[in-house]
């Protein structure tokens, strides 16, 4: 089944988007506004709030939101939410509008996205943010050094939105969580299965995916296509190795690939909560948490992302999550497995890292079956240079 949506991602289906009567009496008030260039990360988070994938949140987090988000992970309400959306401006900027103004949302080039009615503009400690939610004040850490290097003031309040970031790659598999919902509900889906990556699907990710896919009806393979590292894999080389991978060895009927707009903020077992709310809000009853969720260098333990998820209950979440062991191939299992079904030594099971992987890749080495399906690895290779 196709869902069909408009390329240009203004349709019914997007939500929380200005009726185009509206669009243009917005786009020549937000003209006369005070403009606000954003981010990378901020436009991401745009496209977050405008498509619904952050819902309850329709704008960026006021003062107290902030406070206990950052403390307590819990909006004022109560409600989970783990990781601040926030906008942040330098102090001249900040000082040039009042509480109560408008301002305009721009990409670096001039393209307006919304308009924010600043309900509040406040200042917060960056270290404090950085420890709590990062779990490190070191600049070391990719998401700690962007907190760093943003402004030293934050400007909460709703936004309207006028139009999508203008850079949004993958549209085809670029559904809005009303479209992923009603494909689900289309397939008889009533129970599906989030999967959250960044890097390309090896042996051991099918695997869980596949013992995921023996309890529910569906499988949301969810890549994030937003900023990521430098020696992360390209995001439209992995997307070429999802499809190989799905083409060849998945059943058709049973997986859903759409892409993930956010950026990544290598948040550790908070952003496991974090991507786990927004699939809730993208149709999934499931999501797998395997080894160091969302991790980066050796900042957390192996399982502290599947750890966070104690400290809440079910009704608080709305979405059930699957723990998997770390999982590898045995030479003597013949099979990909993980220290809970395999009775044999370190030394006949075969591990890679993601250092070695990516060593092998630009130096155009093949890898190994066991480790990844050769289709995968052709396609890797081939974009990693440049054929």
């Amino acid at each position: 089944m196709e869902v069909q949506h408009s390329r240009n991602g203004i349709d019914s289906l997007t939500v929380r988007l200005m009726p185009t009567v509206q669009r243009e009496a917005a786009l020549q008030e937000a003209q006369r506004l005070p403009q606000i260039v954003l981010s990378p990360l901020s436009i991401s988070d745009v496209e977050l709030l405008a498509i619904g994938a952050v819902a309850p949140l329709t704008g960026f987090l006021t003062h107290d939101d902030y406070e206990r988000v950052v403390s307590e992970m819990r909006l004022t309400n109560g409600q989970v939410w783990s990781i601040p959306l926030t906008l942040p401006a330098d102090r001249e900027f900040a000082d040039s509008i009042k509480v109560g103004q408008r301002i305009a949302l721009t990409e670096p080039d001039g393209h307006i996205l919304a308009i924010m009615t600043v309900q509040e503009k406040f200042g917060y400690d960056k270290q404090r943010e950085a420890r709590e939610v990062f779990g490190t004040e070191e600049d070391k850490h990719p998401g700690v050094a962007r907190l760093y290097k943003q402004g030293d003031v934050l400007l909460g309040g709703p936004i309207e939105v006028i139009d999508l970031p203008s850079n949004r790659p993958f549209m085809e598999n670029r559904l809005t969580p009303a479209e992923t919902k009603q494909y689900m509900a289309a397939k008889g889906w009533k129970t599906v299965v989030g999967f959250q990556t960044r890097n390309p699907v090896h042996r051991s990710h099918e695997y869980l995916q596949k013992v995921a896919l023996e309890m529910v009806d569906g499988l949301l393979l969810h890549p994030l296509v937003g900023e990521t590292q430098a020696e992360d894999i390209p995001a439209d080389v992995r997307m070429k190795s999802y499809k190989v991978l799905l083409d060849n060895y998945y059943p058709r009927d049973r997986v859903l690939l759409s892409v993930f707009p956010a950026a990544m903020r290598y948040a550790g077992p908070r952003e496991a909560i974090f991507h786990a709310l927004c699939r809730k809000n993208y149709g999934c009853t499931h999501f797998i948490v395997g080894r160091d969720h969302a991790g980066v260098g050796n900042y957390y333990g192996t399982y502290d992302a599947q750890r966070i998820f104690d400290n809440f209950t079910y009704a608080e979440l709305g979405i059930t999550p699957l723990m998997f062991e770390h999982t590898f191939f045995c030479m003597k299992c013949e099979a990909i497995v993980s220290s809970k079904t395999c009775p044999h030594d370190k030394a006949d099971h075969l591990v890679f890292s993601g250092t070695e992987v990516r060593r092998r890749l630009r130096a155009g080495e093949p890898l190994p079956h066991e480790f990844t399906r050769p289709e995968v690895g052709q396609v890797l290779i081939e974009g990693l240079h440049g054929k």
